[in-house]
C-alpha cells in the first residue's frame, strides 16, 4: 500500500481494471536492449559531394515520428469528433490516414505535423524516417546489426538513399526511450494506481539504472551509424548538423494535477492514472536523468543537443494550467493540453492506444518551432520551453 493510504478511497480490486489493457500496450514499445558494438568504418572510397535540394531529416522513435499528432487536446467521452479534438474525423467516422497517411496502417504514425515538417524553413525538403516503436537497433545499418521495423528497412539504410538524392543539411534524432523500456514503466505505474494500490517508482528507478548503460551505448552507436552513412555518401561532418534530442514529460508534478489522487476522475476523465509520488518521480527524476544521459552521449559524439525536458511544462495531461474542451468551447492552443492522455476507461473508444502519452497536434507544432529556433543557433546545446498562455510561437531556447 502507498504511504498515507488511509486517505485514499477505492474498492478492492479497483474498478480501474477497465484500463488494465491500456497498461500493457503503450508504445513507444518494442524490443529489448540494442547491441553496443561500434559502427563499422565508412567506405574507403566516398561518393560524389552532396547535391540536389537541401533536406532536413528526422530519425528515431514515436516522439519525433509525429505520434498523437491526430489530437488537438483531450476530451472525455465518445461523441463524434470528441468536441473537436479528433483531426481524423471525416464527418461520419475516424480515418487516421487523414493525419498519418499510409503509415497509419503500418503503425509508424508519421503525422502531417511531425517535428521535421513543423521546421519547414530549415531546408527545401523535410523528410521523416522515424517510426513509432523504434529502438536504437532500428536505426543501425542492416550490415551492422540493424533491424527492420514494421516492414521498413533500418533507418540508416533509408538515410543513405536520402543522402545521395539530396543535400542533407540537418539530421534530428530521437531514440533511446524504448531501449529503456518506457512503455513497460508506464504500464507498471498505471497498474499500480488502478489495481495494486502500490507505487512503481522504486522498481522503475532500478530498471532505468540497470538499462541505462546499454541504452546509451545504443544511442552512441546510432550516431556512429549516421556519421558512417553520411561519410559514405560524400559528406564531411561540416556539411550537415546532427541534433540529438531528449524527451518531455507528458504528465505534471502532483502539485500541478487538476484531478484528486483518490476517486475516478484521474483515470476516467483526465486519462492520467498515476499516484502523486510516481508522477513526481517521473517528472523530476526520470525525465531529467534520461536527458542528462543523452546530453552526455551528444557531447561525446560531437552532436548538438536539444533538451525537451520542460517543453510541455504547464501543458501536460491533467495539468492545472489547462482544461479539456467541451461541446460549447472547442480546443485551443493556449488552453488545451499539448500531450495525449491515456486512452482507456470511459475514453476507450478514442483513437489507438499507442498514441497515449505523446505530444499531440499542439505539442508537435511546438516541437517544430523548437527545431526551427535551434537551426538558428549554429552551435551550443539548448533547452526548449514554452511561454504560458501562448501557442507554439511562444517557444524559446535557453542555453544549457
Amino acid at each position: 500500500m502507498p504511504e498515507n493510504s488511509s486517505s485514499i478511497t477505492r474498492s478492492t480490486p479497483r474498478l480501474g481494471r477497465r484500463l488494465l489493457t491500456a497498461a500493457f500496450a503503450l508504445p513507444l514499445t518494442v524490443a529489448g536492449l540494442a547491441a553496443a558494438a561500434p559502427a563499422s568504418a565508412a567506405p574507403a572510397v566516398a561518393s560524389a559531394a552532396p547535391s540536389g535540394p537541401t533536406a532536413s531529416v528526422s530519425l528515431g522513435d514515436s516522439y519525433i515520428s509525429g505520434e498523437a499528432g491526430r489530437w488537438m487536446g483531450n476530451a472525455a467521452g465518445t461523441d463524434g469528433n470528441h468536441n473537436g479534438t479528433d483531426r481524423a474525423w471525416n464527418g461520419s467516422s475516424a480515418d487516421p490516414s487523414l493525419v498519418y497517411g499510409p503509415t497509419a496502417t503500418s503503425g509508424c504514425d508519421r503525422s502531417d505535423v511531425a517535428e521535421v515538417l513543423g521546421a519547414s524553413t530549415v531546408a527545401q525538403k523535410s523528410i521523416n524516417l522515424a517510426c513509432s516503436g523504434a529502438v536504437t537497433a532500428n536505426v543501425f545499418r542492416a550490415a551492422d546489426g540493424g533491424q527492420s521495423l514494421k516492414g521498413e528497412a533500418p533507418q540508416a539504410d533509408q538515410l543513405a538513399t536520402v543522402a545521395r538524392q539530396n543535400d542533407v543539411k540537418l539530421i534530428t534524432l530521437s531514440i533511446g526511450g524504448n531501449d529503456l523500456g518506457f512503455s513497460g514503466i508506464i504500464s507498471d505505474c498505471v497498474q499500480d494506481y488502478l489495481i495494486w494500490d502500490s507505487y512503481c517508482h522504486d522498481s522503475a528507478q532500478s530498471q532505468i539504472d540497470s538499462q541505462m548503460p546499454a541504452a546509451m551505448a545504443g544511442v552512441g552507436k546510432a550516431i556512429d551509424e549516421i556519421r558512417a552513412v553520411m561519410s559514405g555518401a560524400g559528406y564531411a561532418q561540416s556539411d550537415y548538423r546532427l541534433v540529438l534530442q531528449s524527451y518531455p514529460s507528458p504528465i505534471p508534478r502532483s502539485a500541478e494535477m487538476r484531478y484528486p489522487e483518490s476517486g475516478w476522475s484521474r483515470s476516467d476523465t483526465g486519462g492520467c492514472p498515476f499516484w502523486n509520488a510516481d508522477a513526481d518521480w517521473a517528472r523530476d527524476s526520470m525525465v531529467p536523468q534520461i536527458s542528462k544521459a543523452l546530453a552526455g552521449v551528444a557531447a561525446s559524439k560531437g552532436a548538438q543537443f536539444l533538451d525537451l525536458s520542460d517543453m510541455l511544462q504547464g501543458r501536460e495531461v491533467c495539468s492545472t494550467a489547462t482544461q479539456q474542451p467541451t461541446a460549447g468551447s472547442g480546443p485551443s492552443a493556449t488552453t488545451s493540453e499539448w500531450a495525449r492522455f491515456l486512452d482507456g476507461g470511459f475514453n476507450s473508444t478514442q483513437g489507438v492506444l499507442q498514441e497515449s502519452m505523446h505530444p499531440d497536434y499542439y505539442g508537435q507544432l511546438a516541437l517544430g518551432r523548437c527545431l526551427t529556433l535551434l537551426w538558428g543557433r549554429s552551435s551550443g546545446d539548448y533547452a526548449c520551453r514554452n511561454t504560458a498562455g501562448q501557442d507554439a510561437s511562444g517557444m524559446y531556447l535557453a542555453a544549457r
